[in-house]
């Protein structure tokens, strides 16, 4: 009993934390606010078919689930920052509890409610819970792909075996056909390691599951391109192909590549699991500088859930070594079997030893507590953050019902999202052609704000700030 009380307290900790900074923590440019908005837009316009990167223009960069769920949450508890984190903070729960139920299926409950606290508690998972990025549904969809295709070997029950293909058709309305790919690859490392898995695969319900995943996924895939020609082109050939094959692609339409040395994800990977990846590195080369660990690791690939859950947490890294378009959250996938496979390696040594048992539950709050510090700092600090959030609030308290919020240029994403798409934007010219009877409340760049003052009435001073805005009050 005191041990289920105490991995529900840590549990309760690492949820707590997550919970209150992201009803806190505001919207910070470019991906929050953006992807924000596109799911505000989805409520404001009603159109549940096409994303909308701004009024008239549309999204083909991502699939719309994420969207979907974001925008159901909107409706549900309003226009702010929990509502719009909520659902990448259920998506990471259910990936929890996947995890937890092979992990507990193949090894036991211990080993689950290891798995569960490395997974909870690796930097990128902690970070990505409560972030607006779609990465927390793609990893969902995977891990359920993964785990159900494990346990239909296992326990063959319809939820399993066809749970398979839901799971493939979440993974193809939440990113894309890249689904496909970071399940079969490890699917085939294992069958081609063990032939006696290869009857399991071979009874799956292929033709009638593949059926169900399209049934679920291609009506939308269909009628987006109905809607907006050119999105299967640009998403198929620009998003999976030429994105992964040129790390400078210059086809975004929605921002710039993310160019890296080829090679980077794993040092991705290993920042991506702190604390976890280096200890699991370093139990590694102990083990490999032993002849009793040597054996023990040869020992391990001749088990086929082992090799399996090694595949599943080395392919991702793997597929992605030659892209260097990358960022660090395309590693979330690899997290839930590499959480296991630790959880494994730690399980004699935290029954063992309460030492080690201390210093393996500081780490569970290491990352978590890391990130909660920064994420509280910037909470208490807003003039540090690359958002909008209060510079908004500040016009909003001044301005008068018949008055316009401006930004000289381009409109930062978190303007656009906390002004409610109110925010316009304007340049030398517009400006000299305002109104006379308008009152403007114009955010200027602090770096333009000596240019910018010169076209403005002598006496104009600042009434606000933000990181990157001065505001200013125009008659």
């Amino acid at each position: 009993m005191l041990l289920r009380f105490n991995f529900w307290l840590w549990v309760g900790l690492l949820l707590g934390a997550r919970l209150l900074s992201m009803a806190l923590f505001p919207l910070v440019d470019t991906s929050e606010p953006r992807y924000a908005e596109m799911a505000r837009l989805m409520v404001q316009t009603n159109d549940w078919t096409t994303l909308w990167f701004s009024p008239g223009v549309p999204f083909w960069g991502k699939p719309p689930f994420s969207f979907w769920v974001q925008a159901l949450s909107f409706k549900l508890f309003g226009l702010n920052e929990l509502a719009v984190r909520l659902p990448s903070l259920l998506a990471t729960l259910g990936t929890a509890g996947l995890l937890y139920k092979l992990a507990r299926v193949q090894f036991g409950p211990r080993v689950g409610q290891g798995a569960i606290l490395i997974f909870g508690s690796s930097l990128l998972v902690f970070v990505a819970a409560g972030a607006v990025i779609t990465d927390p549904f793609f990893a969902l969809a995977t891990t359920w792909a993964m785990v159900a295709y494990a346990l239909a070997q296992s326990h063959p029950h319809w939820s399993w075996r066809y749970g398979f293909f839901v799971a493939l058709a979440l993974g193809l309305l939440s990113k894309g056909p890249l689904v496909g790919v970071l399940v079969a690859g490890p699917m085939l490392i294992s069958l081609l390691w063990f032939k006696t898995t290869r009857q399991s695969f071979i009874t799956m319900p292929w033709v009638s599951g593949l059926a169900l995943m399209l049934l679920l996924s291609l009506p939308w895939y269909v009628l987006a391109e109905l809607k907006t020609p050119g999105f299967l082109n640009y998403f198929l050939v620009g998003e999976h192909f030429l994105r992964f094959v040129d790390p400078g692609w210059t086809g975004d339409l929605y921002g710039s590549a993310h160019r890296q040395p080829k090679g980077m994800i794993w040092m991705n990977a290993l920042v991506a699991s702190l604390p976890w990846g280096l200890l699991a590195l370093a139990l590694l080369l102990h083990h490999a500088s032993q002849a009793t660990g040597r054996l023990r690791l040869q020992h391990n690939l001749q088990d086929p859930v082992r090799v399996y859950l090694l595949a599943w947490a080395l392919f991702t890294p793997m597929f992605f070594t030659m892209s260097g378009n990358i960022l660090w959250t395309y590693v979330l996938p690899a997290l839930p079997a590499f959480s296991i496979l630790v959880a494994l390696a730690l399980r004699d040594v935290f029954e063992q030893n309460l030492k080690i048992r201390r210093a393996l539950l500081l780490l569970v709050v290491a990352a978590p507590l890391v990130s909660s510090v920064v994420l509280f700092k910037g909470v208490r600090q807003p003039m540090t953050l690359k958002t909008e959030r209060d510079l908004v609030q500040q016009a909003r308290a001044l301005m008068q019902p018949s008055d316009q919020l401006a930004y000289w240029g381009q409109i930062p994403f978190s303007a656009t999202f906390y002004s409610r798409g109110s925010a316009q934007s304007l340049n030398a010219k517009s400006l000299k052609q305002k109104p006379a009877n308008l009152t403007l409340y114009l955010a200027v760049p602090k770096e333009d704000w000596l240019a910018v003052q010169e076209t403005l009435p002598p006496d104009t001073e600042p009434l606000g700030q933000s990181r990157r805005y001065l505001l200013v009050k125009v008659r």
